[in-house]
């Protein structure tokens, strides 16, 4: 890895209060929604970031969600948790993403899109699985945003945002230009705040399943394939796709439940 990002990761600020409460309630077996929504409730830009997701077609709540009890209560405390922590990062990270040729707004559209994805796929399959993967597909990009960072930092967004471009293959860019994955700058950095050894080692073989502990090569696979799908720069294109459902389908997955999942997003965005 590189210095400057080493010195990054190492120079971050501790995660907030809110966030600190958050998951303090999330991993008390005593606590419910109700003390979640409070906590969430102290913080007005995560209640608006909460209220504009459980509005998104996306999750078909079928009406207008208007408090954050009623979010909490839909979305359930682990996809809670989930959103607010994953916003409340890429605001701390202070978000610029135009080495990959997108806006901090399209980052978290697709960040979103991704947990999305994972969810309407994965509970399909396993339940508690999905629950887990989940909240580390919310969070699995979070590294481009240092890698992004480091990027304009070298003057070398231009060149790097030509290569991200064309390419299917973004982590190979991102390893030529600043040595590293933004999986294992994401494993960095949720390593570096303390969060549990099986989310980040998940997410740091997410780049390269094949190199996954048995434990958690499942989840590494899982998170590759979404990520494929829905990749920053050619999100839901139909290579993306095809690439997406050839791992899946490589991987043993019936990629028929994984293409059924994609069409029914694909109607709904279309639909919006």
């Amino acid at each position: 890895m590189k210095s400057s990002i080493v010195e990054s990761i190492k120079s971050l600020p501790p995660l907030s209060k809110t966030i600190s409460d958050i998951n303090r309630v999330y991993n008390d077996a005593e606590s419910g929604v109700g003390e979640l929504t409070k906590v969430i409730e102290q913080d007005p830009m995560m209640v608006a970031n909460l209220l504009k997701e459980a509005n998104s077609p996306l999750y078909g709540f079928g009406k207008e969600i208007q408090n954050v009890a009623q979010a909490v209560s839909l979305f359930g405390m682990s996809k809670t948790r989930s959103i607010v922590l994953g916003n409340a990062v890429r605001k701390l990270l202070n978000v610029d993403m135009q080495p990959y040729g997108i806006t901090s707004d399209k980052f978290a559209e697709i960040s979103s899109l991704q947990a999305v994805l994972m969810d309407k796929w994965y509970k399909q399959i396993d339940q508690k699985k999905a629950e887990k993967l989940y909240f580390a597909t919310f969070l699995q990009e979070t590294g481009k945003i240092l890698i992004a960072s480091d990027i304009i930092k070298e003057g070398e967004d231009i060149s790097f945002a030509s290569e991200i471009e064309m390419t299917y293959n973004i982590p190979a860019v991102e390893k030529s230009y600043a040595g590293i994955t933004s999986a294992e700058v994401t494993a960095s950095v949720f390593e570096h705040w303390g969060f549990d050894e099986e989310f980040v080692t998940m997410i740091h073989y997410s780049d390269a399943p094949s190199n996954a502990p048995k434990e958690v090569k499942e989840f590494a696979t899982a998170l590759n394939i979404v990520k494929t799908a829905l990749c920053v720069n050619k999100p839901f294109e139909d290579q993306s796709i095809n690439f997406a459902l050839r791992k899946a389908r490589d991987a043993g997955y019936d990629h028929e439940v994984l293409e059924d999942v994609i069409d029914d997003m694909l109607d709904m965005i279309e639909g919006e």
